[in-house]
């Protein structure tokens, strides 16, 4: 048994999910022991979650039993919340208004059966509603005046549904559950559950589909059970022990809020939060790694009161980059004043501060993969044909890649690897990509990545599928901690 509906009385729902049991509230309260399964999935569909009521205490006492209550205490205290409403519509207003421009009325109800509504027109809304406060049963209220409004919204309970709704409840149910099935039986006899987050629309992956694969593989050797999610299941993040992100990671962007929102929630995550906040910003990396003592190549943070200088500082040709560039987009070379002049001019239009490197010229940069402190992989990464970067971007999207190849760990040349390990220390304890060019026997820091690649064909060619069996042990060494010890670290 992974789930249990908590009702009233056993008799609210007397044609309830195939395989979900139905357990009367007083019946779950009573004996803490009588439901051992860890991490035991409670959907609590009480009448009420006032505080202290037999509702409330299902959520609050599942927790203390570490099962995993669906509403969670927190939730059911957001929804009490007086600036709910607003601050929930200020979010939701495209998708608001998108969802109820056309109705006539402007008074309108919204009711959320596990993260679905009876119209499709409004199911986007619903979803989105169920993402920011995840119950299983939610009705959301909404005024029209001089624009769509939230006003009030609400968990409910099966007494609330009206019996015009019964029929899609239990379909909304049925299928819910179901996706929560869809793993093999030998699969599901397994300890944990982890969430790979992944868009399969993402035109440059941090792993393609044969690596997924693989950590699927792997996950469910070391125990998990495992399932890809998307940007639509956030409000389903509380269900797993652990979230890996394989999507590109940006901070004001999807991928940094499941990370957050799922560190919040106990689980281990890679990339931890923290970790993404600081690879992202170039600003922040060049601060960090100068602090931490890491050599890199002559550095300037750069803002308006400083721009002057950058030529004086750092030469010609030198490197400007925006504080969120990624995959060799938003890094740009000049070569001259006037190129450099009006280079700094964009960036510093967009951004307070950008970052400028003297030019360091390379036929490769190393990457060298970095797992909780210790290297595991190590790749060169060769300039693009006639480039001076791995990745040359075309005007017309198209694009253009160095070959890869990569080196065992016991030839790297003397120093990369300590380099990279006091890098990626400057971070955080999480998986990360250390970027690092070799002038003669001396090492300098480009970059540190969270959220590095790792295809199969390419990172996993020298370690096969001990690679990805690496990854998954300490994804299985974390979750097995924080579970013993109440606790994690990352």
């Amino acid at each position: 048994m992974s789930a249990v509906l908590v009702v009233d009385s056993a008799a609210d729902w007397p044609q309830p999910p195939a395989g979900v049991p139905v357990v009367a509230a007083r019946d779950y309260l009573a004996d803490p022991n009588a439901w051992p399964t860890p991490n035991l999935k409670v959907y609590n569909l009480c009448s009420s979650y006032r505080y202290q009521s037999t509702g409330y205490y299902v959520s609050l006492l599942a927790a203390a039993r570490g099962h995993r209550p669906l509403p969670d205490v927190a939730t059911i205290q957001d929804l009490k919340s007086v600036t709910l409403p607003r601050l929930l519509g200020d979010e939701l207003d495209a998708l608001i208004a998108n969802s109820l421009r056309p109705l006539e009325s402007d008074r309108f109800e919204l009711s959320v059966y596990f993260g679905q509504n009876m119209a499709k027109r409004h199911q986007r809304l619903a979803r989105a509603v169920y993402n920011l406060f995840p119950a299983p049963l939610l009705r959301a209220s909404f005024r029209r005046g001089k624009a769509w409004q939230l006003r009030s919204l609400r968990a409910i309970s099966l007494d609330d549904v009206p019996d015009a709704h019964r029929a899609f409840l239990s379909t909304a149910a049925q299928d819910w559950f179901a996706k929560r099935r869809r793993v093999p039986a030998k699969a599901r006899a397994a300890g944990y559950d982890l969430a790979i987050l992944v868009n399969p629309d993402e035109a440059d992956p941090p792993s393609n589909e044969q690596a997924l694969r693989q950590f699927e593989r792997a996950a469910r050797l070391h125990g998990f059970n495992v399932e890809r999610i998307g940007r639509d299941d956030y409000g389903s993040l509380a269900e797993y022990d652990a979230l890996f992100v394989r999507e590109t990671t940006r901070v004001n962007h999807h991928t940094y809020r499941f990370a957050r929102r799922a560190a919040a929630e106990g689980l281990v995550v890679m990339d931890d939060p923290d970790s993404i906040l600081r690879c992202t910003n170039k600003v922040y990396l060049a601060e960090r790694l100068q602090r931490g003592g890491v050599a890199t190549p002559r550095t300037l943070v750069v803002h308006r009161g400083n721009a002057h200088a950058v030529e004086a500082v750092l030469g010609l040709p030198c490197v400007l980059k925006q504080p969120d560039s990624a995959f060799s987009r938003g890094v740009v070379k000049v070569d001259t004043s006037a190129a450099l002049q009006a280079t700094l001019a964009k960036l510093l239009a967009a951004s307070d501060l950008i970052v400028a490197q003297a030019y360091v010229p390379t036929d490769f940069d190393w990457r060298v993969g970095v797992l909780a402190g210790e290297p595991f992989y190590l790749c060169r990464y060769h300039m693009a044909t006639a480039h001076w970067q791995i990745v040359r971007h075309g005007p017309d999207g198209a694009k253009d890649e160095g070959n890869a190849d990569t080196v065992s760990l016991s030839a790297a040349p003397p120093g990369l690897l300590r380099t990279a390990r006091t890098a990626a220390r400057c971070i955080g304890n999480g998986l990360y990509g250390v970027d690092i060019k070799q002038i003669g026997k001396r090492f300098v820091v480009i970059e540190v990545n969270d959220n590095p690649s790792i295809d199969a064909g390419i990172e996993d060619a020298e370690l096969g599928e001990a690679l990805y069996d690496q990854v998954m042990a300490e994804f299985a060494r974390r979750v097995t901690a924080r579970k013993h010890a109440g606790v994690g670290d990352g």
